[in-house]
């Protein structure tokens, strides 16, 4: 019969490149977010200011924005301004609640950096989160994001 001769077939072993993309790469979404519904405002006095990168940035996975003056750290929904007060004065003593991928990785941080926080269990099973005051003696609490 006619044309039945066995088909060769190429070597398949090594992987081939992707074709490049020429479209622009699009930003990873930062792993942290403040529950707000705008930029959230803080005050600290000027001798914390060293100290929040370490909180903010190291541990939290923030963004600082602003090398100069009053930090600015970008969450990946909106911005935590700080305003510098030499005199400690505030409106209110709200809780900035913070949403992180995960309590236990963020504990270990916490942990490591021998920063004090708070375990607090909520009413509803399996609600929890951590609650710390951050350098400049602002209160926030961490909560861990759930998929939805």
């Amino acid at each position: 019969m006619p044309g039945t001769d066995p088909i060769e077939l190429a070597d398949s072993s090594r992987a081939l490149p992707p074709p490049p993309d020429a479209r622009p790469r699009m930003p990873e979404p930062l792993p942290v977010r403040l529950v707000a519904v705008n930029d959230v405002r803080m005050t600290a006095r000027p001798e914390a200011l060293p100290r929040l990168d370490g909180l903010y940035v190291d541990v939290l996975g923030f963004v600082r924005q602003s090398s100069q003056g009053a930090p600015v750290y970008r969450a990946d929904n909106f911005d935590l301004h700080f305003e510098v007060r030499s005199d400690r004065a505030r409106e209110d003593c709200r809780v900035v609640q913070i949403e992180v991928p995960s309590l236990a990785a963020v504990e270990r941080k916490l942990i490591d950096a021998g920063i004090e926080y708070t375990r607090i269990r909520g009413l509803v099973p399996g609600t929890e989160s951590l609650v710390l005051s951050d350098p400049a003696g602002n209160w926030i609490e961490l909560v861990e994001s759930r998929p939805l």
